[in-house]
């Protein structure tokens, strides 16, 4: 196996991991707020990296070729997410809204590590964009880019999803004097309640427009 072909797989794994991960999304979202409240994170960081390394993994070894042969199971996926992001969303903006209960440098009770890890497999596997951009997409693009270098492609496209999580997980302390105020917590849960929201909408507008 050529050492360039191999470099140029794990530098195409990683561009395509990075493009794909570093968005706005329910999940940097989450991982973010437990950064910032300094609870769970590297149990958090390691669930959703090695998460998404599975999951690519999958879409490599060809498992995007079941889901495109059971539309059912991605609208049930799409189901769930929608409801479950309607439910933290609004919980997120219940939370904005009463600045009485804000307490500077706290980010509200400890639901425990169980608990945690349970919202970050709800937010990575109720999710329908992670198999159909994760698993999907990364698995044709390394069987077109890389034939017969998918192990390189993973290499760089779980690296990237590694340094990812790390640097917003781990990173979040920066903002720490920012968020030892309670207005700043009021502002992200306002943030994350509407960004939950409108995720959650899309998933269903998806929804009804598939059995349209």
């Amino acid at each position: 196996m050529p050492a360039s072909a191999s470099l140029s797989a794990v530098l195409a794994g990683f561009g395509l991991g990075a493009s794909l991960i570093v968005a706005i999304g329910a999940q940097n979202l989450f991982v973010l707020r437990q950064g910032l409240a300094r609870r769970h994170v590297l149990p958090v960081v390691c669930f959703c990296a090695g998460a998404d390394i599975l999951l690519m993994a999958a879409g490599i070894a060809g498992i995007g070729a079941v889901l495109r042969a059971l539309p059912g199971l991605v609208a049930v996926l799409t189901a769930g997410g929608g409801l479950f992001l309607l439910v933290y969303g609004a919980r997120a903006l219940r939370r904005a809204a009463r600045t009485d209960a804000l307490v500077a440098r706290d980010a509200g009770p400890d639901r425990g590590l169980a608990r945690t890890l349970a919202q970050a497999a709800a937010f990575t596997l109720l999710n329908p964009h992670v198999y159909l951009d994760t698993v999907l997409l990364i698995g044709s693009v390394a069987a077109a880019r890389a034939p017969g270098h998918g192990g390189s492609f993973l290499l760089g496209s779980g690296t990237a999803s590694m340094v990812w999580f790390a640097l917003l997980g781990f990173g979040a302390r920066l903002l720490a004097p920012l968020f030892a105020r309670p207005r700043a917590w009021q502002v992200l849960d306002a943030i994350i309640g509407v960004v939950m929201l409108a995720l959650s909408a899309s998933l269903w507008w998806r929804l009804l427009e598939g059995r349209g």
